[in-house]
């Protein structure tokens, strides 16, 4: 990264919320599109926090709901990554409670620091060129403005808000007032802004410092600013994350940063970037950055086309062929499929609604369904009987449990397992089996320096997830 001209230093704040409804079937409320490899090896998460690392900058504070947090916190391990924090939304409050506690969290250790607040799951495609606005922003950000990152647009889109700049700001090069955030418009408008120029999408990323926002906050908002300091007062550590308190984050207004600050104070500033953003927003956003063969199709996984145009098509594990259709996105998982004309791709929600409406459980999981100590997969079920593999991470640990409605056998496909059955601990290797009575307490520990395996075959009057009694649990779950 460009130097920064001793500008004091930046916190990274990762925004890791939202549900990722416009990305189904492959990011699901309990499995949302930054913990997902979509653009590449590594998870949208990882890389956010990748452009972020390095000198000038401290580590990253993470501030995301609890069903996610083991999992943050792993993807984070596999990059030898220690945040400053993982901080835990009770519920979601939208931006502006989030970053008034990130400002909170830093200002306790670092009150001259400046927080860099950035959604989670953004693809920026020229990392260097995102330095050198962060660069720029800082000697404005740590001189008392509020710097937002105007996006140099590439189409008149309708699907993001805009921002008019205004003067250059004084003493600061490549900075500009804010002479106006402009609503999300409609395609004439979006034209004619992109034909003026001066005007930039707002891509939702900030740089101020912790005590100008809080200041700020507290002139326009000041029962966000007394809810998220009654919240981190009594909040509680657990394990390595932070806890919010509920009732008091509770009371924290729901409102954007855009609407409870930027719009209304003097002190907003943009600084023009132009890095190869993009929001990921929908499925064309994919086939917009993805790369394409000679007929404009981009391809993730096993798919094979015959006389296809212009479509993005992404296997998960299936076979996924495609004959004679142009400018359609076709997504297939191990339980839904999605076929979509690429200009239709926002409606998609639409059917992640009716899908929660009617309780279906593909609105929310995958088959394959993420724990502290690894993954349990859904492999086949039926009338009073469900088949699943387990996988245990080395050295971990499931709750010592108990059932009132199913048994279970379990059968170690390659790794060790230790097993607690009531009075007895067993321990069991490759092709070895153990049956699970009813109502019996019992615990699978994997402690072996290599994943652990294994197929578990339930059988009972009731297999839900919620027929789980924990007596004890290292991850501190209820």
């Amino acid at each position: 990264m460009p130097p920064i001209n001793s500008a004091p230093t930046i916190h990274p704040v990762l925004l890791s919320g939202g549900s990722g409804s416009r990305l189904w079937p492959i990011s699901r409320e309990s499995y949302p599109k930054q913990l997902l490899p979509l653009v590449g090896e590594r998870t949208m998460l990882q890389d956010t926090v990748g452009r972020v690392a390095g000198e000038g900058f401290a580590p990253p504070l993470v501030i995301c709901n609890d069903e996610h947090r083991f999992v943050i916190a792993e993807q984070l391990r596999q990059i030898a990554v220690t945040p400053s924090a993982i901080a835990l939304e009770p519920t979601g409050r939208n931006t502006a409670p989030a970053a008034a506690v990130a400002a909170l969290l830093i200002a306790e250790q670092d009150p001259d620091g400046l927080l860099l607040l950035l959604p989670a799951d953004h693809v920026i495609r020229d990392t260097e060129a995102f330095h050198a606005a962060v660069a720029t922003a800082a000697s404005a950000a740590a001189a008392g403005n509020l710097v937002t990152f105007g996006i140099t647009p590439t189409a008149p889109e309708t699907g993001y808000g805009y921002i008019r700049q205004g003067a250059e700001l004084t003493g600061h090069a490549g900075v500009f007032q804010v002479d106006a955030f402009v609503e999300k418009p409609g395609i004439g408008k979006a034209a004619d802004m992109l034909a003026a120029g001066g005007h930039f999408w707002n891509g939702g990323m900030f740089l101020f410092s912790a005590a100008k926002l809080l200041a700020e906050l507290e002139k326009f908002e000041p029962a966000i600013v007394a809810a998220c300091r009654e919240a981190i007062a009594k909040g509680s550590r657990d394990l390595d994350f932070f806890r919010l308190d509920p009732e008091a984050f509770g009371k924290a207004p729901s409102i954007s940063i855009d609407y409870a600050v930027m719009e209304r104070t003097d002190a907003a500033v943009v600084v023009p970037a132009t890095i190869g953003w993009t929001d990921v927003g929908a499925w064309s956003a994919l086939w917009d950055i993805g790369a394409k063969d000679e007929d404009g199709n981009v391809f993730v996984g096993d798919v094979m086309t015959e006389d296809a145009r212009n479509c993005y098509v992404r296997s998960e594990g299936v076979l996924t062929a495609v004959v004679g259709l142009d400018d359609v996105v076709v997504v297939a998982t191990d339980d839904a499929i999605l076929v979509a004309s690429r200009d239709k791709v926002q409606d998609i929600k639409k059917v992640v609604e009716r899908l929660k409406k009617e309780g279906r459980p593909e609105a929310k999981i995958h088959s394959r369904v993420h724990r502290p100590w690894g993954f349990y997969q859904c492999l086949h079920e039926g009338e009073r009987f469900q088949v699943k593999r387990l996988t245990v991470k080395p050295g971990a640990t499931l709750s010592l449990q108990k059932h009132y409605h199913r048994a279970e056998h379990w059968v170690v496909v390659n790794g060790t397992a230790l097993v607690t059955r009531d009075a007895e601990q067993v321990l069991l290797r490759e092709n070895e089996s153990i049956y699970i009575p009813l109502g019996a307490v019992h615990r699978l520990e994997n402690p072996g320096k290599v994943t652990l395996n294994l197929i578990e075959v339930q059988s009972g009057s009731y297999l839900g997830e919620d027929d789980i009694v924990r007596l004890t649990d290292t991850y501190g779950r209820a």
